[in-house]
């Protein structure tokens, strides 16, 4: 399993925006410096959570980006799935019919993978941040 490059930019781009004021706008530049990626890419990626109603972007001077909901209300399956959609990993056993054990252990583990993700919020890990003094947006 693999998440594209995108969707980790996007993780921590909600990471860095929840660790903030709430309704505290930010500009594309500032966060694409945190974490060493073109403002033109994150770009792409900002309205990628825009169209998915997870950001609000304000345009001019004072303009930039901002949590759109709560940073409690917003799970990594929401973001993860507004940058790689909602196909699921596994592909399935067309070819071996329906009853196949393997596509039954397969998607079972994606649906607990799914599970964790929507039970996890990009706030409990910006909360987690602060408490522990990692710098807003800081990737490891």
């Amino acid at each position: 399993m693999n998440y594209s490059k995108g969707t980790n930019y996007a993780l921590h781009t909600m990471l860095d925006l929840a660790a903030r004021t709430p309704g505290l706008k930010v500009g594309v530049q500032e966060l694409a410096a945190k974490q060493n990626v073109s403002p033109t890419y994150l770009s792409k990626i900002l309205t990628k959570l825009a169209k998915a109603g997870l950001i609000d972007s304000y345009s001019g001077a004072q303009g930039g980006y901002c949590l759109r909901r709560g940073k409690h209300e917003i799970s990594f399956l929401d973001i993860i799935q507004a940058i790689e959609g909602t196909t699921p990993l596994f592909k399935g056993c067309d070819s071996n019919g329906p009853g196949c054990l393997v596509d039954a252990v397969m998607r079972e583990s994606e649906r607990k993978m799914d599970e964790h993700l929507r039970a996890t919020t990009i706030g409990q890990v910006a909360d987690e941040m602060i408490v522990s003094g990692h710098a807003a947006g800081h990737i490891e």
